[in-house]
């Protein structure tokens, strides 16, 4: 069980986290026919969409109610009013996503009552969903926020009525923000293969996966899951959940539904991956295929391959509770050392991980733990670069946001294919850097006479 480190800096000094809004918008931008409307100052909005524009290479709708220092004193629920009334006449939406952000917070705005009072002026936009989410940026990260999110989404969508009528080929996926769009991909892949099918929310796989669409370009999200299909929840079969993040949020829709759930911290690993594996097998009833098996075999053997590289290896890692949680338990799990990790906000998930200790701080720790315990690999988002420079520490691009790698929110690292690759990546990592013991030469051995 690990030792939770609270920081003890006034302030943070080298930025780890992306704020809640950050995460809030990525959750909305996995909904089909969806618009993000962040309430608070253009400057916020702006710089939120910077980051996911660098990350995923895409255009993003992202919409603000530019709050200025009027609004900030005097409240800004006409122009949260107004600016729902603009988009659903210009853009034509099936769900729009409002969330508060620090400024908002700040101001005492009441989202959900603003809600009530866009509804009561403009009966005509009574077809579109709007879903309110309180994301603070002085509180929790991108991982909170977005899980927040998931839960209004859920709250505002799916009817509180268990439905009778079961599905026995569907299933509800609550997918948390470790997964990037390739892993949802591979998720995708691995429940049909079993005969399901899945309805993800959010699908960043679908929106996000850098794809081309007829028209060339739209105002709203490129895909992602469908109003429809997150309706007809209720109708699933079972509920798989992945990322402990997103456990209000099952609880939420297990009680709207009554749809029974698999829960699972993370997906990476052999164990993980047999686990998952033996859950579909018992929702569909169906043995699992033999491509499966296969891929299976090629992970067991990819790790004995690699053993030697990880064997005794210290490794580094930051960024979000639920990606340092599984990533820490890949690496352990391969037999090397987390000697340093560093979480961006506090989670229930950190009590659980088999190493000494988690920091809840910024990069700025991470540098100092990578150089008083000398690691070999540090595994971080794009702002570990300079740390990695500066250390000599190898770096393994993971989490958000990653800017300076093509193809990088592709990267899948979930089930048997995934976590091999993972495997095959780190390895190569630590073959370039990771320092072995110096064969031991005797000093009476005697050279041979020529």
């Amino acid at each position: 069980m690990a030792q939770i480190l609270t920081p003890t800096k006034a302030l943070s000094v080298n930025p780890l986290k992306a704020s809640q809004p950050i995460g809030a918008s990525l959750a909305f931008l996995g909904l089909a026919d969806c618009m993000p409307l962040e309430h608070g100052a253009r400057g916020c909005t702006s710089f939120n969409k910077l980051f996911f524009m660098r990350h995923f290479n895409e255009p993003i709708p992202l919409q603000t109610t530019a709050m200025d220092q009027t609004t900030a004193v005097l409240g800004a629920d006409e122009s949260v009013v107004e600016a729902l009334a603009t988009i659903c006449q210009k853009n034509n939406p099936k769900i729009i996503g409002l969330l508060t952000t620090g400024l908002s917070e700040m101001q005492g705005a009441d989202v959900p009552r603003t809600v009530q009072e866009f509804r009561r002026k403009h009966p005509q936009f009574a077809s579109v969903a709007v879903a309110p989410v309180n994301a603070s940026d002085a509180l929790g990260c991108l991982e909170t926020g977005f899980a927040a999110a998931v839960e209004s989404i859920v709250r505002t969508l799916v009817p509180r009525r268990p439905s009778a009528h079961k599905n026995p080929r569907q299933v509800n996926v609550l997918a948390g923000a470790l997964l990037t769009p390739g892993d949802l991909e591979e998720l995708r892949d691995w429940i049909e293969a079993f005969g399901l099918t899945p309805i993800v929310a959010p699908d960043i796989g679908a929106s996000l996966d850098g794809h081309l669409i007829d028209e060339g370009y739209s105002t709203l999200t490129y895909g992602g899951a469908a109003r429809a299909d997150i309706e007809a929840m209720g109708e699933s079969v079972a509920t798989i959940v992945v990322g402990r993040s997103l456990s209000r949020a099952a609880d939420t829709l297990k009680d709207l539904t009554g749809v029974l759930d698999w829960r699972f911290d993370q997906l990476i690993g052999l164990a993980e991956s047999d686990a998952f594996t033996q859950a579909l097998v018992d929702i569909s009833g169906r043995a699992a295929p033999a491509w499966l098996s296969r891929k299976r075999e090629q992970l067991t053997d990819a790790m004995v391959d690699c053993q030697f590289q990880f064997g005794g290896a210290r490794i580094g890692v930051a960024g979000d509770a639920d990606v340092v949680g599984a990533l820490s338990d890949f690496f352990v799990g391969m037999g090397a050392h987390v000697v340093a990790a560093v979480a961006s906000a506090n989670s229930p998930r950190l009590d659980d991980l088999a190493i000494d200790s988690v920091v809840i701080g910024d990069l700025e720790d991470l540098e100092t733990l990578v150089q008083e315990n000398a690691v070999d690999l540090i595994v971080a988002n794009s702002h570990g670069a300079e740390i990695s420079r500066r250390t000599g520490a190898a770096l393994l691009r993971a989490g958000f946001p990653i800017y300076d790698a093509y193809g990088a929110h592709a990267d899948a690292w979930i089930g048997y294919g995934g976590t091999r690759r993972l495997i095959f990546t780190a390895a190569n990592l630590l073959a370039n850097h990771y320092q072995e013991l110096r064969p031991y030469v005797s000093r009476y051995r005697r050279q041979a006479a020529e």
